[in-house]
This record gives structure tokens, C-alpha cells and sequence, in this order.
């Protein structure tokens, strides 16, 4: 067969669903070869959204998402994406064409150094140099993108190898590999360390929610009466209900949640990586102990020093711990409860806003989480709303709140829940954007209205570069030149064959809302924020004195 032939069939072989990209001359073979597959190539109108939508697919299902592009320009456009996907620990397959090989070496139309490229941001990147090794290279690519910590891996096609005829090959067959289990010293070490405590907490990250973790560390919670509390790409490993929920952190700024976690004279880091929330902020003075428990050592850090690392299959290690703290309760059952009534009145405090003109972020996010069932998805983009979402909008369960915090890139929500949908077409799906971030991959609305998938886009216009304008007046007092014009947005979305409207009363939002999710196509609606609320909350947080 031919290698691109063979090449799908390895795809294919590793249980590929949807390829999401833009073709090139350079990966022509791929293209026709893919015709003959049921493999669903997804076509989208900017790379960078194809690198995002596989992003995101890979965190949803666990499986690595795959996005391709061509050679030059359209490698280069997919960059941020993968490199998000990458730090955002999603695991996921970026293929690129080439130039034939004879002209690889010199300067020639649309050719550069991809892998070179793609080494910072990549676990592992390959140009496949003999088409007899296309079994072996598409097998380790898809094996490192998931293993743990996962991530991206980058697989370059040459346009005449593609083309080249192989025979006797067949692809590698999948085979699961088990994770090390936890080592019973340092679990004895961490157990000891948690019954010694006077005010544990945990600190649940973006590992928690992956790889049956998620269900050990409530059992944990459950049983010892330990309370939790999330970064933001670790929402809903427990319920927003349950009496040991404490909520987000990651605001970089004083909040209720400050208050437990400078009592606490033990961490439970689970799951924990330090590019989601700086130890420092909630380490200061380095006094706290720390167990440490992920599939990773972890970083050499000053303010992120373990006492114990239990370094392992994340799930094996919480079963060994609650099995070696057997029944015992180690914090009262009534621990948290006045802290959990003051964040409920906080998060409550705007749900019967009538205001026109303007609409408070604290309005919005409610009406949202209102709009939502537990197992629907909400995204969202890179801005000041992010920071919002991050303390205001809570969850029931792991994955139903993408926030980008690695590498932290606009533009991300609106591929982001085109994926979304695609994994899950019966659950209600939101973008949250900001009316600078929705604009830098817009153009794929049509993607959206052509694929039937009936999101809905809620954009929170404020004519300017708001979060950078937030933390630059933190900061120095004054902001630089932060603002912009829009479009007519309703007509925008109209013109991408979509539905859209814009709400200037926070009564009407509701109702808007549900209005949007009856539709059978994708939805947008604009609502100018009131961001004064930015610089009131960084004041009102500034002032909380820990009283309980």
C-alpha cells in the first residue's frame, strides 16, 4: 500500500475518531488517503483552532486529540494551540507535512525547521525520515501524548515519503501500560504526617480529575473529614454542595479561602503543578508541611519544598492511604461550616441584580451556573472573566470547567466548546469570552454553524484589554492604552449563519440564555460588563481579615 495508506491505518489503529485541521499541498496523499477512513476529518477555517479543538478533546476524553497541518505557515499557526494543550497537561497528536526530502536540506518555498520548532512545547517530535517506520513512530507518538503527565507530540510527514509504496507492514497494536504503583513507606510517612496535623487541607490540581483520581480523593476527603480546595483547572473534584468543599483558589489576591489555608499546618498537594497557582501565594514563610502526591517528582521549588512525595499512579496512592488510615476521622464535621456559609452568601450576593446598561460579572456567572446542569460544560477564555469564572462559578463534577492556566491563551473557549460538543452533543456546552479573546479565532463560527454544533458563545464586551487594565492599575495606579471598537456582534453572528442577540438588562439574561440553548445552531450573546467590579473586588478581598 501506499505509505499514507499506511499511515491512516496506524490512526486508525490507535482508536482515532476525528482529525481536526486545515490540508496543504505538502500532505495531499494523507488527505485522500483519510477519504477512505472513518476517521472524521474535521476541516476548520485557522489552524490554531484545529490545535485547540484537539486540545481540548484530548482533556474530555483522555484519548489524544489529533490536529494537523502543512508545512510553513500552517505549522506555525498551530503553535499556540499545541503549546497550550501541552502545559495544560492534554494529551494530543499534531501532524505536519514537509517538503519532499530532497529539498529539505536548502532553501526552498515554505520550508524551516518544524521540529526544531515544536521541541519546546512537545513531549516528543519526529520527521519521519523512512516510510518503513511509519508503525513505530505513529505508535510512540500516541503512547507519550498519554502517558502521564500528558501532553503533546508532533509527528512531520515528508510529501514524497508519504507517496512512497510500502509492503508487509501492518500498524502496532495498542497496549495499555500500568502506572507504577505507590511505594507503602512514603504512604506510611504521609499518613503519619496527616494524623499528626491540627488543620489539613487538600490541594487539588488538574491531575485529580484524570485517571480514576477523582474518586479516591473524595473517598479521602469523605472518611477523614479533610476539606478540598481546587485550582482552577481542578473544579468539581467535589461537589460545589459537599460540607468539605472550599472552593477555588488561584485569585493571586487575599480571599475567604486565604483564611484556611494560612491555618493550615499540612498540604495535601494532589495532582498539583506549579504553573496553575504559585506556591508562594499560599506557602508564605514556607512553614506549612507538604505531601506531595503525583505521577511526577516534583519541581525543585523554594516555597514547594514535600516533606513526603508519593510518586505514582495518583488513584493507586489515595486507595493505599485511605486503606492505611483505615476508619478514622481526623476534623470535625463541622470544620468548614462558617466558612462555607460566608462564601455562599458571597457567591449569592448579586443573583437579584436589576440593572440596565451594565451587567455585574457576579449576575452573569450566576444566571450561567443557573442555566447549567451538573454535567454540562462550560469554557473559558483567557481575560478578566477568567478571574470571575475562577471564584464565582463552581461545579458537581471533574471537566464540566475548562480553564486554560498553563499556558493561559485567548482564544481557546470557542474551539474549546466546538470539541466539546463534538464529545458530547447531549449536554448544553458555553463558551465565556471577552470581546478581545472571541475575536482571534471568530472566523470559526462557520466551522460550528457548518458542523451543526449548537453552541452557545456568551461574550462580555467591555471595549478593551480588561484583565491587563485590571493588573496593571493593581499595580502602578494608572493603565496604558488598552481600548478597542467592536463589531455589530448580533450581525456578526447572523452572518455566520447563527443566532445571536445582546442583552442590556440583567433581568433578560436568563431567559436569554435558555433561548439560546433551545436553539439548533450555534448561539451568541453580548452583554456589556461592568467591570468596576474588578478594582471593588481587589479592594473588598484586600480587606478580609481572618476571623474564623
Amino acid at each position: 500500500m501506499k505509505a499514507s495508506d499506511l499511515f491512516v491505518k496506524c490512526l486508525e489503529a490507535e482508536g482515532v475518531e476525528y482529525i481536526f485541521g486545515l490540508p496543504g499541498e505538502e500532505n495531499a496523499d494523507l488527505m485522500i488517503s483519510l477519504k477512505k477512513s472513518p476517521i472524521d476529518f474535521v476541516l476548520c477555517r485557522h489552524e490554531q483552532t484545529a490545535a485547540f479543538m484537539a486540545d481540548v478533546y484530548g482533556r474530555l476524553t483522555g484519548k489524544a486529540g489529533v490536529c494537523l497541518g502543512t508545512l510553513g505557515p500552517g505549522a506555525t499557526n498551530l503553535v499556540t494551540g499545541v503549546a497550550d494543550g501541552n502545559m495544560d497537561r492534554a494529551p494530543m497528536v499534531v501532524l505536519t507535512g514537509q517538503a519532499d526530502t530532497k529539498r529539505m536540506h536548502k532553501e526552498s518555498h515554505q520550508n524551516m525547521d518544524v521540529v526544531r520548532m515544536f521541541e519546546p512545547m512537545t513531549k516528543w517530535n519526529y520527521s519521519i525520515k523512512d516510510a518503513t517506520n511509519i508503525p513505530e513512530v505513529v505508535r510512540k507518538a500516541f503512547k507519550l501524548a498519554t502517558m502521564e503527565k500528558p501532553g503533546a507530540c508532533h509527528i512531520e510527514l515528508p510529501e514524497d515519503l508519504a507517496k512512497n509504496d510500502v509492503e508487509g507492514l501492518q500498524p502496532m497494536e495498542p497496549r495499555r501500560v500500568r502506572r507504577p504503583g505507590a511505594d507503602h513507606k512514603a504512604v506510611k510517612e504521609a499518613v503519619e504526617l496527616l494524623k499528626m496535623a491540627e488543620n489539613p487541607i487538600i490541594l487539588a490540581g488538574n491531575g485529580s480529575i484524570r485517571k480514576r483520581a477523582t474518586r479516591q480523593l473524595r473517598i479521602l476527603s469523605e472518611k477523614t473529614g479533610v476539606g478540598v480546595v481546587s485550582t482552577f483547572m481542578g473544579k468539581g473534584v467535589l461537589p460545589r454542595t459537599d460540607p468539605r468543599c472550599l472552593y477555588t483558589m488561584g485569585l493571586q489576591s487575599r480571599d475567604h479561602i486565604t483564611c484556611e489555608m494560612e491555618k493550615a499546618d499540612l498540604v495535601i498537594a494532589i495532582g498539583y503543578d506549579l504553573v496553575e497557582y504559585h506556591p508562594r501565594f499560599w506557602n508564605v514563610g514556607r512553614k506549612k508541611k507538604v505531601v506531595h502526591i503525583d505521577f511526577e517528582p516534583a519541581e525543585v521549588e523554594l516555597h514547594y519544598d514535600p516533606d513526603v512525595e508519593i510518586i505514582a499512579d495518583i488513584a493507586d496512592s489515595l486507595w493505599s492511604m485511605n486503606k492505611e488510615l483505615g476508619d478514622e476521622r481526623l476534623v470535625p464535621e463541622d470544620r468548614y461550616q462558617a466558612f462555607r456559609e460566608i462564601m455562599t452568601d458571597d457567591l449569592a450576593a448579586h443573583a437579584g441584580d436589576e440593572t440596565e446598561g451594565l451587567i455585574r460579572p457576579q449576575k452573569a456567572l450566576w444566571d450561567v451556573r443557573e442555566a447549567l446542569g451538573p454535567e454540562d460544560i462550560l469554557l473559558s477564555d483567557v481575560g478578566a472573566h477568567k478571574m470571575w469564572i475562577g471564584r464565582y462559578f463552581q461545579c458537581d463534577e471533574p471537566n464540566t470547567c475548562l480553564i486554560s492556566n498553563g499556558f493561559c491563551s485567548m482564544g481557546f473557549a470557542l474551539p474549546g466548546a466546538m470539541a466539546a460538543k463534538t464529545v458530547f452533543p447531549e449536554r448544553r456546552v458555553l463558551a465565556v469570552c471577552g470581546d478581545a479573546g472571541v475575536l482571534m479565532n471568530i472566523q470559526d463560527l462557520e466551522t460550528a454553524a457548518r458542523r451543526n454544533l449548537p453552541i452557545v458563545v456568551m461574550v462580555w464586551e467591555d471595549k478593551e484589554y480588561g484583565l491587563i487594565k485590571w493588573k496593571q492599575t493593581n499595580t502602578f495606579g494608572e493603565h496604558s492604552d488598552l481600548g478597542f471598537t467592536n463589531p455589530d456582534w448580533v450581525k456578526l453572528a447572523e452572518s455566520f449563519g447563527c443566532w445571536g442577540r445582546r442583552v442590556e438588562k440583567s433581568k433578560d439574561l436568563a431567559g436569554t440564555l435558555e433561548e439560546a440553548f433551545g436553539q439548533d445552531r450555534p448561539a451568541l450573546i453580548v452583554i456589556p460588563i461592568d467591570y468596576s467590579e474588578n478594582t471593588k473586588l481587589t479592594e473588598r478581598l484586600g480587606s478580609i481579615t481572618c476571623k474564623l
